[in-house]
């Protein structure tokens, strides 16, 4: 008698389920502006392989969606099933459109949120001793905004197009860096330097994934003891202040 099961014990679906979350994780790729060797270097396959499991000629097991479920960051009910939407939670961050007339010098503000001219990523003291010892160059009063972050500037292309190269970001601290937001963007202060980055759950608990919205820089597995401080980004705004 033979067991038929024995090769299929792995199998996540049938052929039609197979193609329903092909046609899902396409439409993710395209969100992410994801080609497929690109996804395969994220989920660390091999292309070809990747590439396979794509056609229909490998399978994909229940191992594989969760690990395309926790490096992508999405709903496994919905890449599974079809079930509810892509992202389970509402991203925290929200971009802000801010116009010059926000803008106003420190004097004549009666509140609001500092704005410094500061590159978020350039170097690596802490945040906190750097603003208490920079004077702001501005102030922003916007309702979105909470009373006790910062408004800085980031630098460079790594987080584009959600982030332009010389926009700004509210960020505020996080007291217990134990505290994280899956999928959410942060400033990582590590020893050397600092990231602005999403940090997403990696398999290992004890390790975070530093994930750029700009395919062209590969992740980054990081210690979570290595953290010194994280900073939750509130707000974009993509606009430069001359």
């Amino acid at each position: 008698m033979h067991n038929n099961c024995s090769d299929n014990t792995h199998k996540a679906h049938d052929s039609g389920h197979e193609s329903d979350i092909t046609e899902r994780l396409r439409y993710i790729m395209q969100q992410k502006h994801l080609t497929q060797r690109k996804l395969a270097h994220m989920l660390r396959l091999d292309p070809s392989n990747l590439s396979k499991v794509m056609t229909g000629k490998l399978p994909f097991t229940e191992g594989l969606i969760n690990r395309i479920v926790v490096d992508l960051g999405i709903s496994k009910p919905w890449l599974r099933d079809g079930a509810g939407v892509p992202y389970d939670k509402p991203a925290l961050t929200h971009e802000i459109a801010v116009s010059a007339e926000s803008m106003q010098p420190v004097n004549n503000s009666p509140g609001g949120v500092p704005v410094y001219d500061i590159d978020v990523t350039a170097g690596c003291r802490n945040l906190e001793q750097i603003f208490s010892e920079t004077h702001p160059i501005g102030m922003v009063n916007i309702p979105q905004l909470p009373p006790d972050s910062h408004l800085v500037k980031v630098r460079g292309d790594s987080m584009s197009p959600r982030i332009n190269n010389g926009g700004y970001v509210a960020i505020r601290p996080i007291r217990d860096p134990r505290n994280i937001f899956w999928g959410q963007i942060y400033v990582v202060q590590l020893d050397e330097y600092r990231l602005i980055k999403y940090i997403r759950r990696h398999n290992d608990p004890d390790m975070v994934i530093l994930h750029s919205d700009n395919p062209a820089y590969d992740d980054m597995d990081v210690d979570r003891r290595d953290i010194r401080a994280l900073y939750i980004v509130e707000a974009i705004l993509n606009y430069e202040v001359s």
